[in-house]
């Protein structure tokens, strides 16, 4: 690798260190707003997080440890390996999804909807961060989605490997990110 090529890679691992920092911000804004919001009088303190988001919460932290390990098996050039367990994120996060649908679901048959005069700002709030958190996921999945591609390619021969790097750090961000968002709403009322 030249000089030049190492500085364009220091640029864009600073890139997506900035994007996820600005992302971080941007939850902890929502999370300061929540627990502002959760002094007003029709502030829901009895309200049953759905299991179904603990559940997508363990298979998020599994993709996590597949995504880990097909890096480990793409270092060690077993690409079969690397894109089965490219493939078993990709499944995982897609479970990921359909559980948060579900808690949804679940939040509904509790009565309490997005807007309208069955909702609440405490279950408002609740779908707000879910849904951004599953915006930046879709984001996700694309990049796994491109990872794969350039897999059967063979892009990632040799030293090639930023792409992928970049992607394995995005990925943990957003299980982070989950699980942080995760413990904040079923312990703090």
């Amino acid at each position: 690798m030249d000089k030049l090529e190492i500085k364009h890679n220091k640029a864009k691992k600073m890139m997506l260190w900035v994007g996820m920092i600005s992302m971080a911000m941007t939850f902890a804004g929502l999370t300061s707003a929540y627990i502002v919001s959760s002094t007003r009088a029709d502030w829901l303190s009895q309200f049953e997080v759905p299991s179904a988001f603990g559940i997508s919460t363990m298979i998020i932290l599994f993709s996590s440890f597949t995504f880990y390990f097909a890096k480990k098996s793409l270092w060690a050039e077993n690409i079969k390996q690397t894109k089965t367990l490219i493939l078993t994120t990709f499944f995982l996060a897609l479970s990921f999804v359909y559980f948060q649908f579900k808690g949804f679901s679940d939040i509904i048959v509790q009565g309490y909807y997005f807007t309208g005069a069955e909702s609440s700002i405490t279950t408002s709030f609740l779908y707000v961060l879910v849904l951004l958190h599953l915006a930046h996921l879709f984001a996700g999945m694309i990049v796994l989605s491109v990872i794969y591609i350039r897999l059967l390619r063979g892009s990632y021969l040799g030293s090639n490997k930023l792409g992928f790097e970049l992607a394995h750090l995005f990925w943990h961000f957003l299980d982070v990110l989950w699980i942080y968002l995760y413990l904040f709403v079923l312990l703090y009322r």
